[in-house]
């Protein structure tokens, strides 16, 4: 066990966050993959801490289903009245004590809706907090406008924190202050729980606020230190649809950067988009305009895009996929896929196969150097290896009410305008004839023929068409075959 392990982390996340304009909980929209507290949870875990609490408030059984989806060991606690942040954190701990827990060091409070904010920040803020025998650690960061920001006072011969003091009461001199407050803080669980008892709310807003517990325990003759983030820009909270959006673009940059610092070329950083949860290997080319997202992989050596959104999907060593749409498919070692090419989930590429141009699949598995190149819909199907299907051919796996599947053998050549209409088989090495609609079973080694024969009836545009442009082609057509004769 870790000595700076927490003995917990509160996680605040009960606001409604109205300057969101939106239906969804503030914390519960996404960036690059993962909630706004579903970052916070993550980055929490990294500290293994004994016990990681929510407090949830507005629109809670949303945000508990979520929360039970992504981390099912988080703990919350219900603050029905959104009565300030030291409230909040009594919660938490009430929710805790009330179930039997006795906590013993240190409690980490952290913000929900601070999705940029690291486990590294978090670690260094514990390991700051024991090394310093401070009784309240805050996360600081020196921005460069520190408008609208509480600032950090500090004794100029200790370096404790001795105030954080709001902008709108700095004095001049703690203006020109740059080091501010963070909202997140590493407490001693003994000394928080007893100075949130001390916790005023004679104040124009009537709440408790979190960070009076650093003035009670000050004047108890305790210590007070701060621990500054490498990046200020971590500590960003999120508040409307701008801040969003500026958050998404910094966190997708540091995920690429990852990414390229481990070997994989990103061809334009700023057209490509990756979430939290895609991983790649090295030698890998992203090139502009691609989104990778969800439990997306991709194997050295692989390309993907121009122009692709590769969803919950895996792509294997020297693939290529280009102007494609995939979700919930596997491409196998050196496919090809594309252009214009849509991958449904159960989509199964073998090895050296192929998906063209305007060729859309759907729970289809294609073997070994078999080809699909274009304008074509595979679904419900298993097609064996070293197969071409022809142009323009449409697998017909429903029925109005269910699907059916269609099974094409290894070394089969189908023709070009085929409909399978499932359930179908074509045998081992069989051919189908352009324009085939095959109903029944065709035997391996066969050819199949499922079409009306030709007829031509001679004069037929002279006589329905008299005078049109096609009637007067025809006649110098003839005109020019009987001078020939």
């Amino acid at each position: 066990m870790s000595a700076n392990r927490p003995a917990a982390v509160v996680v605040l996340a009960a606001g409604e966050g109205t300057r969101m304009k939106s239906a969804t909980p503030k914390v519960l929209h996404a960036l690059c993959g993962r909630s706004l507290v579903g970052h916070v949870v993550a980055a929490s875990r990294e500290l293994d801490p004994e016990h990681l609490v929510v407090v949830v408030g507005h629109a809670r059984e949303q945000v508990r289903a979520h929360l039970s989806e992504v981390d099912p060991g988080v703990r919350t606690a219900v603050q029905h009245e959104q009565l300030g942040t030291g409230h909040a954190v009594r919660t938490a701990l009430e929710e805790l004590s009330d179930s039997g827990v006795v906590l013993d060091g240190t409690v980490i409070v952290v913000c929900g809706d601070t999705p940029l904010l690291t486990g590294e920040t978090l670690q260094r803020l514990a390991k700051t907090h024991a090394a310093d025998g401070n009784a309240v650690t805050v996360l600081s960061a020196e921005v460069p406008d520190a408008t609208g920001y509480g600032r950090i006072v500090r004794d100029a011969a200790s370096g404790a924190v001795t105030a954080i003091v709001e902008h709108k009461d700095a004095s001049e001199a703690q203006r020109a202050v740059r080091e501010i407050n963070s909202g997140v803080f590493a407490f001693d669980a003994r000394l928080l729980v007893d100075a949130l008892g001390k916790v005023r709310t004679d104040n124009s807003q009537g709440e408790e606020y979190l960070t009076d517990v650093l003035g009670i325990v000050r004047e108890a003759g305790h210590r007070v230190g701060a621990a500054v983030a490498v990046d200020h820009r971590e500590i960003l909270g999120i508040n409307n649809r701008v801040q969003l959006a500026e958050a998404r673009r910094l966190l997708n940059e540091r995920l690429l950067e990852r990414a390229m610092l481990a070997g994989v070329t990103v061809v334009d950083p700023a057209s490509t988009f990756v979430d939290v949860s895609v991983s790649f290997e090295q030698d890998v080319t992203v090139h502009p305009g691609t989104q990778l997202l969800g439990a997306t992989h991709v194997a050295s050596g692989a390309e993907v895009g121009p122009h692709s959104r590769l969803t919950d999907t895996s792509v294997a060593e020297g693939a290529v996929v280009s102007f494609t749409v995939a979700e919930g498919a596997r491409i196998g070692v050196g496919a090809n896929v594309g252009p214009y090419a849509y991958l449904r989930p159960g989509t199964d590429l073998g090895p050296r196969s192929k998906a063209g141009a305007y060729v859309e699949m759907k729970n289809a598995s294609v073997g070994e150097g078999t080809k699909v190149p274009h304008l074509s819909y595979v679904g419900d199907a298993t097609i064996g290896e070293f197969t071409n299907i022809g142009a323009a051919s449409v697998f017909v796996n429903y029925d109005g009410e269910a699907k059916h599947h269609t099974t094409v053998g290894s070394h089969c050549r189908t023709g070009s305008d085929n409909m399978f209409v499932a359930p179908v088989t074509i045998g081992d090495g069989a051919y189908t004839a352009a324009g085939s609609v095959i109903t029944k079973d065709v035997p391996p080694g066969s050819l199949a023929v499922a079409r009306g024969q030709q007829r031509n009836i001679e004069g037929w545009v002279a006589r329905k068409r008299p005078g049109s442009a096609a009637a007067q082609a025809a006649a110098a057509a003839r005109r020019e075959t009987d001078g020939e004769r």
